[in-house]
């Protein structure tokens, strides 16, 4: 199941009749956790330390059987020439290389990925769930992103970020996100 763009597969609702179905349902948003992010063209020491978190998190909602979606940071070849490459001059997550891959031991065959242009996603309103969980790579960037977006079209939506499945560009710049998103009535844990 893969979203990109505004192709929707997988669970959402296109009918108010449906939303009953699955608001009730759990959903963990894993945020770019990918190599490049990790260990690779962009990656950080903090990133490395949180995936063994991560991997827990991911095995304890497909135990519950909760729902899973993997955003992917997913870039051309012309990433340089975009206006984010003018800013970030760091080649990194071009579509179908290592470095745009869900890293080894995350990913499960299952769940639901998107394939995002941007920090943020634009269209989770095509999903209905009150309960959002939210870990991944860059809390100050990619995560804060979507965390705000959700916030504002879910705005009686229970969504909480965990703090300790997450990694900035920086520890201060982490605990800046951390820090924007509670004051923006997310929960962090």
């Amino acid at each position: 199941k893969i979203i990109a763009g505004t192709v929707m597969t997988g669970i959402y609702c296109r009918e108010e009749k449906d939303w009953g179905r699955y608001n009730q349902m759990k959903l963990l948003i894993v945020i770019d956790m990918q190599n490049d992010f990790i260990d690779g063209s962009l990656g950080t020491d903090e990133a490395v330390k949180i995936v063994p978190n991560v991997r827990k998190k991911i095995e304890e909602y497909r135990s519950n059987g909760d729902e899973i979606i993997f955003t992917r940071d997913t870039h051309g070849e012309d990433y340089l020439s975009t206006p984010e490459g003018k800013k970030l001059p760091v080649v990194h997550c071009v579509k179908n290389t290592h470095g745009w891959q869900i890293a080894d031991g995350l990913d499960v065959p299952d769940a639901i990925h998107i394939d995002k242009p941007s920090f943020g996603y634009t269209h989770w309103d095509k999903f209905c769930f009150e309960r959002i969980e939210l870990v991944g790579l860059c809390t100050d960037i990619c995560v804060v992103s979507n965390a705000l977006i959700l916030k504002a079209l879910f705005p009686n939506a229970e969504i909480s970020v965990d703090s300790a499945c997450c990694a900035g560009v920086t520890p201060e710049t982490h605990n800046s996100a951390l820090a924007t998103m509670k004051m923006c009535q997310i929960d962090v844990v």
